[in-house]
């Protein structure tokens, strides 16, 4: 019996410019499993999966680069995918196959990067990505004639649909098992360099070559053209021959009147244009596509902006609208499961915990993923059409007028649904100074976990109105908190571009994909995806928070808070609307921390009760759904009964000491303004404290934010009660 053949590894990089389909080829190539983490020394992120469709033995890894234009990095991401393309990165290693996506509607900027790649020499597969999008547009591209003039295979595919995978993914097989009859001598795709430049580029790279470097001819190139770029990054990386023999180069070059970053450029854009004329052709010349005729009103400077308000509030509408009878069936369900539980234990602490500290309180967060679930399907939906790149272009120039840069805007977007990716996602911004600026104020786009407290504090406090027949007094009030949070966000960002972080706004140069139609299976993947993380934070995080809090409301049994500073001691009367329980849950821990903090936001109309609320939910802010709920179900009610009645109704019947109710329409929304603008989550904090490396700025943040919240906040309800509309 012979031996099992030895396990053979293989990595295969697939690269792209930014919105070329390529996340999508991942997705299909590695079943939708890849794996996230960072490469090392940088807080890119790393994404990488197994190539479907391989023997057990053999170990197929895809690596995913981050979006690139050009060897010639212009940012952390694209420095990222250059140096894995030139194996500068050992722990990457050298890629055995190279898969480059282009699209097919927008070839010639495509095919800079793709020609620069297949220079590299590597076992190289081009898949022409979009060729509905093309062929809608009038461009005939022939693959053959392509592949031809590329010298490497080229496979025509529409991933979202997922056609020509399957030869793609066989076009990487074979290339992996037949690495030699692929690599060829390193061509060049230039139609000409200035003698001057190819003379020292020719001599640089036989400096380096020898050096060791194994793609010498490529890096001389990158290092003569990656103009003002070798006092910083250069520096750093080579040794001191290799600076002095590039500015001895360099110097030449300049001497011959040469311009080497721009004679590279014009170079390659004509060699492009050589191979497109024989591969592409143009149906009608340079017809109007309705990408075209769409953009004309879609990113108009007026007509924009009011479809892209209209649309927001629209998907608020519908939040309200469509979610409604999904939340009445978990609500339903949990308090059934509530109920049963506490039918079928003895009644103790142990029914107590289990009925209003596990059930009620998870049971109240986990009743808006209706709400949460259609946020992130808009979302997706808007992405994947290539909408959202319209609403960059349309709010770059609200942002250049505060300082912030036009990249931001994808960050800001992407902290709607949280604060950690879109932080993470200011990697794309090439300056500092903006970078830190973004971060700065992305946690006041209202992510989803604000969703639940300004989901819960409307059914509670707001009367059911409606505005022209459709428009829900609920729907309007939740855009005008996203709004609220937006505008303050982009007026702080102004504040931090006039002081600390003082600079000018670059342009924003960005590319505008064609539009598409949404593929179905990749929205559903990253819905099921963000809904498994809420339902995991449920099940883990406020889990823990409302059986720490339970405890805290239930206990001491008995005992009497002592007579120190912080707190009034209870004299023993009965408050209106209290009973036995609420008496109790004002002597346990939780009541008297309550009690301790309630001067600080008594000025805001709030009670001890709901400073429980805002303490619990400094660790997520999810958390004060739940904790009220745990706080309403001990303090109000024995037996666990909670879950019979929802928790806006447990906050409509509680009343301050004088009688008056306390969540009316003006405390809700100084709650929800609060909410708005306080920093209350620990992950959002330890992000900041990894993407900027120190404390310094996440103190600072959390400082700022939860000074902002209590100041908007207390104007908000003083002014309220100055204008008569009650506290």
């Amino acid at each position: 019996m012979n031996p099992a053949p030895p396990p053979s590894e293989s990595l295969v990089v697939l690269t792209g410019n930014p919105n070329c389909g390529k996340t999508t080829v991942f997705n299909a190539l590695t079943g939708l499993r890849g794996k996230v983490g960072n490469y090392a020394g940088v807080t890119v992120e790393r994404k990488e999966g197994r190539l479907r469709g391989t023997a057990p033995h053999w170990r197929m890894t895809v690596l995913d680069l981050p979006g690139a234009y050009s060897l010639s990095a212009q940012s952390v991401d694209e420095a990222i995918a250059r140096d894995v393309l030139l194996g500068r990165l050992p722990e990457v290693g050298e890629p055995s196959v190279v898969v480059v996506v282009v699209d097919a509607s927008n070839l010639e900027r495509n095919l800079y990067f793709a020609t620069q790649v297949i220079e590299l020499g590597y076992p190289t597969v081009v898949g022409l990505n979009m060729t509905d999008v093309a062929r809608a547009n009038g461009i005939e591209v022939d693959a053959a004639v392509l592949s031809g003039e590329l010298g490497v295979p080229v496979v025509p595919m529409v991933a979202s649909r997922r056609e020509g995978l399957d030869r793609l993914r066989a076009e990487i097989l074979r290339l992996a098992l037949h690495p030699r009859e692929e690599t060829g001598p390193r061509r060049s795709f230039f139609a000409v360099l200035p003698p001057a430049l190819e003379r020292e580029r020719e001599w640089l790279g036989e400096q380096l070559k020898g050096l060791g470097w194994r793609r010498a001819s490529n890096e001389a190139l990158l290092l003569l053209s990656e103009e003002g770029r070798l006092g910083d990054e250069n520096r750093r990386r080579h040794d001191p021959g290799v600076v002095r023999a590039t500015e001895e180069a360099r110097r030449r070059v300049a001497e011959a009147g040469v311009d080497p970053s721009g004679a590279a450029i014009e170079g390659r854009y004509e060699g492009v244009a050589r191979i497109l004329g024989a591969a592409a052709a143009q149906a009608g010349g340079m017809e109007e596509t309705l990408s075209d005729r769409l953009d004309r009103v879609l990113t108009h400077r007026v007509w924009g902006l009011a479809i892209f308000a209209g649309l927001m509030l629209a998907i608020f509408q519908a939040m309200f609208s469509v979610a409604e009878v999904p939340m009445g069936w978990i609500e339903e369900g949990v308090a059934g499961l509530g109920g049963w539980v506490s039918d079928v234990m003895p009644e103790g602490d142990l029914q107590g915990l289990l009925a209003d500290g596990v059930i009620a309180g998870v049971g109240a967060v986990i009743v808006f993923l209706p709400q949460i679930v259609l946020l992130f399907l808009f979302i997706g939906l808007l992405e994947d059409t290539g909408y959202m790149a319209r609403a960059a272009f349309l709010m770059d120039r609200l942002m250049s007028k505060v300082g912030l840069h036009g990249k931001s805007f994808i960050p800001l977007l992407s902290s709607f649904a949280c604060a950690i990716p879109g932080i993470m996602a200011a990697r794309t911004i090439e300056t500092p100074k903006d970078q830190l600026v973004t971060i700065l104020v992305a946690p006041l786009m209202s992510c989803s976990a604000r969703l639940p407290v300004y989901t819960v504090l409307i059914a509670a406090c707001l009367p059911e109105r409606e505005f022209l027949g459709f428009l829900r007094l609920s729907a309007l009030t939740l855009f005008g908190m996203y709004a609220l949070g937006i505008g303050v966000a982009l007026a702080s960002a102004w504040l931090f571009k006039s002081t600390l972080l003082r600079g000018p706004a670059p342009l924003l140069i960005m590319e505008l994909p064609p539009y598409k139609r949404p593929g179905l299976r990749a929205v559903l993947r990253h819905l099921w995806d963000r809904s498994m993380v809420f339902l995991r934070r449920a099940g883990t995080v406020i889990l823990v928070l409302n059986m720490v809090l339970w405890v805290l409301a239930t206990y001491p049994r008995g005992a009497r808070p002592p007579e120190t500073p912080g707190f009034v001691a209870d004299s023993g009367e009965v408050h209106a609307g209290s009973n036995d329980a609420g008496e109790r849950l004002r002597q346990s821990y939780a009541g008297r921390l309550g009690r301790a903090i309630e001067p600080l936001i008594e000025p805001l109309g709030f009670d001890w009760k709901i400073g429980i609320g805002l303490v619990a939910s400094f660790a997520a802010r999810e958390v004060f759904v739940s904790a009220m709920s745990t706080v309403y179900s001990v303090g109000e009610m024995d037996g666990g009964e909670a879950g019979s009645r929802g928790l806006a109704e447990a906050m409509q019947t509680q009343v301050r000491p004088d009688g008056t109710r306390l969540y009316t329409p003006l405390t809700g929304i100084t709650l929800m303004v609060f909410y708005v603008f306080a920093l209350q989550c620990v992950s959002t904090v330890a992000v900041v404290r990894r993407e900027t490396n120190s404390w310094r700025w996440p103190v600072a943040q959390w400082l700022y934010m939860t000074t902002l919240a209590w100041v908007l906040a207390w104007a908000v309800y003083q002014g309220g009660r100055w204008m008569g509309w009650g506290g």
